[in-house]
């Protein structure tokens, strides 16, 4: 069934969830009663890590996108899969005491706390290898060159020129309190967070071979949304309980670093996030009703709470 069929968000977005949830299940590897391969220990971490938790954010703009160009179903989800690997991989690794040391994750313990600190390096590599394996594979799309084109796009919007370039910036920022400007805290989010983003909102295009103005508007939309939910994300650091946010909130501010809320203030960056959210609905005019859980889903990334 459509995105575009439920309509209510809440409906939507559990229903995004609970599929991908279990394509996600399905993909994962996973040890047998009496079968002891040695490997056990990072199948457990990698679930633990992926399965769960999370509002799979990604994995609904995937399905969003799919919803506007008719994508079926089953390479939809295994798309959405590949996406929230990836991001569960990120997630592991930004948790470790090297990266940001944080001791909670989606409420529970990080992955590194739960297990130790080399078995979820490995589980992040494992997630992200099993990102890729999954996109290449027949199942996600009867053309190869579909499969190469997702494949290439994930691994640079994951790679050195988006997610891990921007977590490489913010890792710099902490040294370099009270320098950063608006312009570079802009980039260094689009790189970390916003390049995902973009790949999901444009992944149902991907899939369905689109390649016209829509892809674009789509992308636009992804680039304003982004920086609308990065901060709405600050916003919540600076105000939200850990009970809330399933993770520790002002640790930020207690590194002294440079955010959209330090430099801009609350009311701003309230403002601010609400003006991005106005933007990037704009870009959804051409697809009509269609777009309307894209909608929903920039109204949820403004006002959430967790």
């Amino acid at each position: 069934m459509p995105l575009s069929s439920y309509p209510e968000f809440d409906a939507a977005l559990a229903f995004a969830a609970e599929s991908v949830e279990r394509t996600m299940e399905r993909l994962l590897p996973r040890s047998f009663p009496g079968e002891n391969t040695g490997e056990d220990r990072v199948f457990e971490a990698m679930r633990y890590s992926s399965l769960g938790g999370g509002k799979r954010l990604r994995a609904f703009f995937v399905l969003a996108g799919a919803t506007l160009f008719k994508v079926g179903v089953v390479p939809a989800l295994r798309t959405a899969s590949a996406i929230e690997f990836v991001h569960a991989y990120s997630l592991i690794h930004d948790d470790l005491p090297a990266m940001d040391d944080d001791d909670l994750r989606r409420g529970k313990p990080s992955c590194h706390k739960q297990f130790d600190e080399a078995t979820a390096i490995l589980a992040g590599d494992a997630l992200q290898a099993l990102a890729f394996e999954v996109l290449a594979e027949a199942a996600t799309h009867g053309d190869p060159a579909v499969r190469a084109y997702l494949v290439s796009d994930l691994a640079k919007a994951a790679g050195a020129h988006g997610m891990v370039g921007g977590q490489m910036l913010d890792l710099l920022a902490e040294q370099q309190v009270g320098e950063m400007s608006i312009g570079a805290i802009t980039r260094l989010q689009r790189l970390k967070t916003g390049a995902l983003f973009e790949f999901s909102c444009e992944a149902g295009a991907i899939l369905g071979k689109v390649e016209d103005s829509r892809r674009g508007a789509l992308q636009a939309y992804a680039h304003d949304m982004g920086l609308a939910f990065q901060i709405a994300d600050d916003l919540l650091d600076v105000r939200g309980r850990a009970e809330e946010i399933g993770k520790t909130p002002g640790k930020d501010q207690a590194a002294g670093k440079a955010t959209f809320v330090s430099i801009l203030g609350l009311d701003r960056a309230r403002d601010q996030a609400r003006l991005l959210g106005e933007q990037a609905n704009r870009h959804l005019e051409p697809f009509g009703p269609k777009a309307d859980p894209l909608r929903w889903m920039t109204e949820f990334v403004i006002a959430r709470k967790s």
